[in-house]
């Protein structure tokens, strides 16, 4: 799987809403995430945050970002991403199924089209919660793709209830955020303690 990503890592950033580097894409993001955001300077953890993208743009807005991901590759690209950004976040290569955090430690666990690609999603999201402060905040944003891959809203839904009582989807349908129309089923979960 490392190698998968490692391999993936050169051309990631070509997708519209893995490089943000169209600058209404960007603020798409933006103006989704900001606001989920519990404080001006929370503390995130994006766990498979590939390139950094949403990391970066969540040290931008002055939140303390640290970011986990499997590949070498795409640690480093996120890290000179940050670097060209001049803004400080910590990345580090480890398993987000596993995060190499302490429990406590973050007010949003963040997760952008990681969950349904793990061996053991409830696994994981147990590992995640663990991770938030009381009050914190599980943001997901996952989906089903016209590739058959994927999980739909209403099975991660169940998997978020199975480790929080509250978990609220909404449909991610603005084209604005994917730099294109699409015709699969995007969503973001939220769950809120």
């Amino acid at each position: 799987m490392t190698t998968f990503w490692d391999e993936q890592a050169a051309t990631f950033d070509d997708e519209p809403d893995h490089g943000l580097r169209d600058a209404e894409v960007r603020a798409a993001w933006a103006q989704l995430l900001l606001p989920l955001m519990p404080s001006s300077s929370a503390e995130v953890v994006d766990l498979g945050c590939g390139t950094g993208s949403l990391a970066v743009l969540l040290a931008a807005a002055g939140h303390r970002v640290r970011g986990v991901d499997l590949s070498a590759r795409m640690v480093a690209a996120a890290t000179a991403k940050a670097r060209a950004a001049d803004v400080v976040a910590e990345f580090v290569q480890g398993d987000a199924a596993e995060p190499p955090y302490p429990p406590g430690s973050a007010d949003v666990v963040l997760a952008r089209h990681v969950l349904w690609a793990l061996p053991d999603p409830a696994a994981a999201l147990e590992a995640w919660v663990r991770l938030l402060r009381p009050g914190g905040r599980l943001v997901l944003v996952e989906g089903r793709w016209s590739t058959g891959s994927g999980l739909t809203a209403v099975e991660a839904e169940a998997l978020v209830r199975s480790v929080r009582q509250e978990a609220t989807v909404t449909r991610l349908t603005d084209p604005a955020l994917w730099g294109r129309e699409i015709d699969d089923e995007r969503y973001l979960l939220l769950s809120v303690r």
